[in-house]
């Protein structure tokens, strides 16, 4: 699966104001609602939901925030960097900067599993981390977003 192919219009945010995870959440939601039909209080609704489960957190500051709604009619990621690093209740303890948020119909079993690997192998690179953190504008976020990935296998 590829992330180009996810990427919804206009969803690479370089600088998203938000001052707490809440907020970022509402934030991505807004965006969801564009990007997919689905309604933001919905979105927001399943969002808040799973974050109660436990957090989307990966540590290293990277969270992919992700759920599943019968409105979303395709596989869609939303890709936020946000403007300071904010609480998010991770595993290490370590603040988030990069939201991958990850929206699929409900029935998108096999699909959203491949999609949330292909982001995880996605940021495991380093290089790729360096990019999406030092990148000036969306369009440069886009090209680090759908580079592929060098091995590292021996």
């Amino acid at each position: 699966m590829n992330i180009e192919d996810m990427l919804a219009a206009d969803a690479i945010i370089p600088r998203l104001e938000a001052d707490d995870k809440k907020q970022a959440l509402q934030a991505l939601a807004t965006m969801a609602e564009a990007a997919t039909g689905a309604g933001a209080p919905d979105i927001y609704a399943a969002l808040v939901q799973r974050e109660r489960l436990s957090s989307t957190s990966l540590g290293r500051g990277i969270a992919i925030p992700h759920v599943k709604l019968p409105a979303v009619k395709a596989i869609t990621c939303i890709f936020a960097r946000l403007d300071h690093p904010i609480p998010f209740e991770s595993h290490d303890g370590e603040p988030v900067d990069l939201l991958f948020f990850l929206l699929a119909p409900e029935g998108a079993g096999a699909d959203h599993l491949k999609a949330l690997a292909r982001i995880s192998r996605l940021v495991r690179d380093p290089a790729t981390l360096d990019g999406l953190r030092n990148a000036k504008d969306a369009e440069s976020l886009r090209g680090v977003l759908v580079k592929p990935i060098t091995s590292h296998a021996a």
